[in-house]
């Protein structure tokens, strides 16, 4: 007698017969990071100014007393500024990453299995290189 066998899951025939996502797919991908890339780098820019305090009307243009008060303060939300500046950085190159790799049509696959990271994914976290099993395993 013949051996019946199941057929893969849907999921699965589709990683495994898909090994990139379409044209189609991919401009609808980088539509997605140039919009999330233009707000990252306005969001950049602000962070740059306040710690640059270009444009500002803060302590440093009133009396000496009350720059005195605030000096602190003021220090404080210089380096809070500066880190979540770096960290938009961060963002900012994984984005243009994502765009890079759009571009030689690697984009959604993941670096660890190799097959196609959920488009759910994609588009929660545009510049994921890691399914959400390889995430969970590292």
């Amino acid at each position: 007698m013949a051996k019946i066998t199941k057929p893969a899951k849907p999921e699965q025939q589709e990683t495994q017969i898909r090994l990139r996502y379409s044209d189609v797919d991919l401009q609808m991908f980088k539509e997605l990071i140039l919009d999330k890339l233009a707000k990252a780098k306005q969001d950049y820019d602000l962070l740059i100014s306040s710690v640059n305090h270009s444009g500002s009307n803060d302590t440093e243009d009133t009396s000496p007393t009350f720059k005195v008060l605030e000096e602190g303060a003021s220090a404080l939300s210089k380096e809070e500024s500066g880190q979540l500046a770096m960290r938009q950085q961060k963002f900012i190159r994984s984005l243009e990453s994502a765009l890079i790799r759009i571009e030689n049509k690697t984009y959604g696959i993941c670096r660890e299995t190799g097959n196609l990271i959920p488009k759910e994914r994609l588009m929660l976290v545009p510049h994921a290189t890691l399914s959400i099993e390889a995430k969970k395993k590292a």
